[in-house]
C-alpha cells in the first residue's frame, strides 16, 4: 500500500484529536476510509489520541512507520487514445460506440468499464442536484480573494490592481473585509491572521478556493495545503476545506459576500489610497453589511454574530500566528542561501543542496527535511548578510575570525620583528593586505614563534616585509643564516670519550690479552 506522506498522516492525527469523524478526514483529505481507519488504529494503538501526548514530529512518524515502498505508477491503456476519444466525445457518440470503434479499428483490447473511467476522468460530470447545508454557530467560516479594481499604492502614489479578501462567517453572515495588491501566501497568512482577531475568535473550520496562496496544487486528488498555511490552522485550531475545481457553489455563502462587496463596498465609495481603503472596509463592514437585512437569514448579520455566534467562536491564542513564508533555496558555494535578497548562512555540508527557508516576523529558521539546520535573525533591506562562523571549516572561519586587531595581538606575541611586519602591512592598504597579514601570523601554527620571528627580522633586515618573502625564508630555512655584516662567532667543537672502557668488554686470558687491552686504553 502506498505511504502517505508525513504531513498528510500528522494531519490525519491532528484531526483525529479534533474529534473529526473518519468519513470526514477521508472527505477533507480525498482518501480512502480505509486509509484513515489503518491510521487510526495506529495513533489509538501509540497513545497519540490522547489530549495529554503531543503531536508526534515527522521524525518520530518517520522511524516507527520506516522506509516507504512507492507502488509502481501505471498508465491507462487508453492514454494513445485520448485525443480520439476527446474528439469524439465533443460529436455526442455515446461510451458503447467508442469503445466499439476502438475495439474494431484502432486493436484495442481492454474492457468497456476502462473506456467508462478513461471517459469520466477526462469529463467528469457534474451533478444536476444540489443540497444546500446549513452550519451551527462557530462551526464554519468561508473566504475568498475578489478584483477590486485599481487603488493608488501608498508608498508609490501609483495605481496598482488591487484585490479584496473576504472572510465570512458561514452561520450569521458576518464578514470581513481587507484590501490587498497581491495573492501571495504571506499576504494570505496575514489576512487570515486579521480577519480572526477582527471577529475575536475562530470558526472551527474554512472553506476556501483553490488559490495559488492556499492550495499547492489545483487538483482536489491531493490538496497539499501550503506549508504555512497548516501551520496556521493547527495553531489557531482550525480544520481547513479546499473546494473542489470548478464549484464555488460549495463556498456559496462567500461568492455572494464577494459579490456583494463589490457592488456596494467597491462601486458605492472612494478610496485615496489602500490604507483609506481599508479603514472604510472595516467601518463598512460593522455599519453597513453587518446592520443590513440579510437575504437569506433575514436578520443583520452584526446582530445574530453578537448575541449567538461570538460566543461560540474558539477563543484565540495568546500569542499571534507569526509564520510568514517557507521558500526553497540552493545553499551557495560560500555556505550561504538567498532568501528576498537578503543572505543566511548553513552549514557548509549542504552546500549545492535544496533547503527550506522558514521565514517569520523577525526569525529566519533553515530546514532540510525535519530538521532545523540553523535561526538568524531576519534582514531587514536586501543585500545584508547574516553569517554564524561555526557554518565555515575550521580552516577557513579562521579568516573571519582574525581581524585586523587580533592579527595585531597574535603578532605581538611572536616577537616585535613580526609585530612590525604585520604593522606595515595593516597600515599599507589594510583591505587589500588583510588576508596576507592573517596568514602571516598563521605560520606560527607551523614553523613556531621563534623561526617567524627570526623570519620576520631577516624580512625587514632586506626591506622586504611581505608574506610571500617570510614564507619564502621560512621554506628554504634560512632564518638563522647570518646577515650581511654580522660576525659568527666558532664555536669550539666538544672533546668527546667513551663513558665505558674496553675492560668492560674484554676479560684478560693470557699476557697477549693484557698487552692489547692496555693498547686499546690508549
Amino acid at each position: 500500500m502506498e505511504r502517505l506522506k508525513m504531513h498528510q498522516i500528522k494531519d490525519i492525527l491532528y484531526r483525529l484529536r479534533q474529534g473529526q469523524s473518519e468519513r470526514g478526514i477521508a472527505w477533507d483529505l480525498n482518501m480512502s476510509r480505509d486509509t484513515v481507519h489503518r491510521y487510526h488504529i495506529y495513533a489509538r494503538e501509540l497513545g497519540y489520541l490522547t489530549g495529554d501526548c503531543a503531536l508526534p514530529d515527522e521524525t518520530v512518524l518517520q522511524e516507527r512507520l520506516g522506509p516507504a515502498v512507492s507502488p509502481p505508477r501505471q498508465i491507462s491503456g487508453l492514454e494513445p487514445y485520448r485525443d480520439l476519444i476527446v474528439s469524439w466525445l465533443e460529436d455526442g457518440r455515446e461510451k458503447m460506440v467508442i469503445h466499439q470503434t476502438l475495439t474494431d479499428h484502432h486493436g484495442y483490447t481492454g474492457s468497456y468499464s476502462s473506456v467508462l473511467r478513461f471517459v469520466h476522468q477526462v469529463r467528469p460530470v457534474t451533478p444536476e442536484v444540489f443540497v444546500r447545508i446549513e452550519t451551527s454557530p462557530g462551526q464554519q467560516a468561508q473566504v475568498d480573494f475578489g478584483s477590486a479594481g485599481r487603488i493608488r499604492d501608498p508608498k508609490t502614489a501609483s495605481l496598482r490592481p488591487a484585490y479584496a479578501f473576504v472572510m465570512t462567517l458561514s452561520w450569521s453572515r458576518h464578514m470581513y473585509v481587507e484590501f490587498v495588491f497581491d495573492q501571495s501566501i504571506r499576504t494570505w497568512i496575514s489576512c487570515h491572521r486579521n480577519a480572526l482577531h477582527f471577529f475575536g475568535g475562530a470558526p472551527r473550520e474554512i472553506v476556501l478556493d483553490n488559490l495559488k496562496a492556499g492550495v499547492l496544487w489545483h487538483a482536489l486528488e491531493d490538496p497539499t495545503l501550503s506549508l504555512p498555511y497548516r501551520r496556521l490552522a493547527q495553531h489557531y485550531g482550525l480544520l481547513i476545506h479546499p473546494c473542489r475545481p470548478r464549484t464555488p457553489r460549495h463556498k456559496g455563502k462567500v461568492e455572494s459576500a464577494v459579490h456583494y462587496v463589490k457592488r456596494n463596498l467597491v462601486a458605492g465609495e472612494t478610496f485615496h489610497d489602500l490604507d483609506d481603503a481599508n479603514r472604510k472596509a472595516h467601518h463598512w463592514c460593522l455599519h453597513r453589511a453587518g446592520v443590513r437585512d440579510h437575504g437569506t437569514t433575514h436578520e443583520p448579520p452584526l446582530k445574530r454574530f453578537l448575541e449567538t455566534e461570538a460566543a461560540a467562536l474558539l477563543p484565540l491564542p495568546q500569542e499571534p500566528f507569526d509564520l510568514l513564508r517557507v521558500v526553497s533555496a540552493k545553499v551557495q558555494r560560500d555556505s550561504h542561501i538567498v532568501v528576498e535578497g537578503a543572505y543566511y548562512s548553513v552549514p557548509c555540508a549542504y552546500a549545492g543542496r535544496r533547503v527550506e527557508a522558514y521565514l517569520y516576523e523577525n526569525t529566519v529558521q533553515v530546514y532540510d527535511g525535519v530538521s532545523l539546520l540553523t535561526t538568524h535573525p531576519k534582514a531587514r533591506r536586501k543585500g545584508e548578510r547574516n553569517t554564524r562562523l561555526e557554518h565555515y571549516p575550521a580552516d577557513k572561519a579562521i579568516y573571519l575570525e582574525r581581524t585586523p586587531g587580533v592579527c595585531r595581538e597574535l603578532a605581538s606575541k611572536v616577537g616585535l620583528s613580526c609585530a612590525e611586519v604585520v604593522t606595515r602591512l595593516l597600515d599599507s592598504r589594510p583591505a587589500d593586505n588583510l588576508r596576507a597579514a592573517q596568514a602571516l601570523v598563521g605560520l606560527a601554527d607551523k614553523h613556531g614563534r621563534e623561526r617567524l620571528e627570526a623570519a620576520c627580522l631577516r624580512a625587514l633586515f632586506f626591506q622586504d616585509p611581505h608574506y610571500r618573502r617570510v614564507k619564502t625564508i621560512l621554506s628554504a630555512g634560512l632564518e638563522n643564516e647570518p646577515l650581511p655584516g654580522q660576525v659568527v662567532m666558532a664555536t669550539p667543537s666538544p672533546a668527546y670519550r667513551h663513558a665505558r672502557g674496553p675492560e668492560e668488554f674484554f676479560s684478560p686470558m693470557n699476557g697477549e690479552a693484557t698487552v692489547v687491552s692496555e693498547v686499546a686504553s690508549c
